[in-house]
């Protein structure tokens, strides 16, 4: 049977890399490695489209749903994973699904996503609606449990889209809302996704979430405005942009982010207007969190000396 799947065929350029040296090896992985960037760039308008459906989404108070299977799984988890401490959305904002379950993110569960029954009872598990845009993963463009998953999100309402990296048929791009298909190209190793289509796969990830949290006002200039300060490093880091926003001293800028109760965006409101954190919160509210609405007269890109 002829492979048609661009995942899984053999890439010539490797055909022999066994019996090469380790040096040999290493500049064949980069060399294939340097693809990746140019056959995502390639999917741009693919994955702004992609990110508005989240932004479209969430203005809506809906989700972010990704649906995978072993590698493409474990990197929608990992997406989702870090919205929270980054962003500071709530953790059922963006939600990762991977076939197996928790298990299957330390240990592979291969039979888990031969089973698409099993996909679109996750979707039932999570109450999936037409406010929520499903985003299903499977570099091989076949997954059954991905597209079990999509299948039932389409028969609740909600819009879905298909990540992959193999030439996508006419009956996908009919299927879903946005089709993404960055063609890497075989793999250095036969098969190996987690390798150049995982790479993809997590460019893409990166891509999707940043705009769309860039458009919902988590970024102010390219600062990190909405984290949360929940450890020693995004204490130091909020501190930093309190520092270089509002031109204070170190001192002054804890005071503020305590007064703020952690919320870096809320302590620059409270700086700059001098006003309480009541106040303050009232104000991003109803400019609907964008800090440009709140503060248009504060420039995010004022050049600073070094630290």
């Amino acid at each position: 049977m002829t492979e048609t799947r661009l995942t899984e065929m053999r890439n010539p350029a490797t055909a022999r890399i066994d019996t090469r040296s380790t040096q040999e090896v290493v500049d064949l992985i980069q060399r294939e490695d340097r693809r990746v960037a140019e056959a995502v760039a390639a999917e741009r308008e693919a994955i702004a489209r992609a990110a508005d459906l989240v932004v479209d989404a969430f203005a809506r108070g809906g989700r972010l749903i990704y649906v995978g299977a072993g590698t493409s799984g474990r990197l929608g988890v990992l997406d989702a994973a870090e919205m929270p401490p980054t962003y500071g959305t709530d953790p059922e904002m963006v939600q990762g699904i991977i076939a197996g379950g928790y298990a299957a993110l330390v240990r592979a569960q291969e039979g888990a996503e031969d089973h698409p029954a099993d996909g679109a009872s996750a979707i039932d598990q999570r109450e999936v609606g037409a406010d929520d845009f499903v985003l299903g993963i499977a570099t091989s463009g076949t997954t059954p449990y991905v597209h079990g998953a999509l299948a039932r999100a389409r028969e609740r309402g909600a819009r879905t889209g298909f990540l992959l990296c193999t030439p996508p048929a006419d009956e996908l791009r009919a299927a879903h809302d946005v089709v993404i298909a960055p063609l890497v190209g075989p793999e250095v190793v036969t098969g190996s996704t987690r390798m150049k289509a995982g790479t993809a796969t997590k460019l893409v990830l990166n891509a999707i979430t940043t705009t769309a949290m860039i458009r919902r006002g988590k970024v102010f200039g390219n600062l990190m405005v909405d984290l949360q300060v929940t450890c020693e490093k995004l204490h130091d880091r909020g501190t930093r942009i309190l520092m270089e926003t509002l031109d204070v001293d170190s001192g002054r800028a804890a005071e503020l982010l305590d007064a703020a109760g952690g919320s870096v965006k809320r302590a620059i409101v409270m700086g700059n207007l001098r006003i309480d954190r009541a106040e303050a919160t009232r104000r991003l509210e109803a400019a609907e969190g964008l800090l440009a609405r709140v503060l248009p007269d504060l420039d995010p890109a004022r050049e600073t000396p070094p630290s």
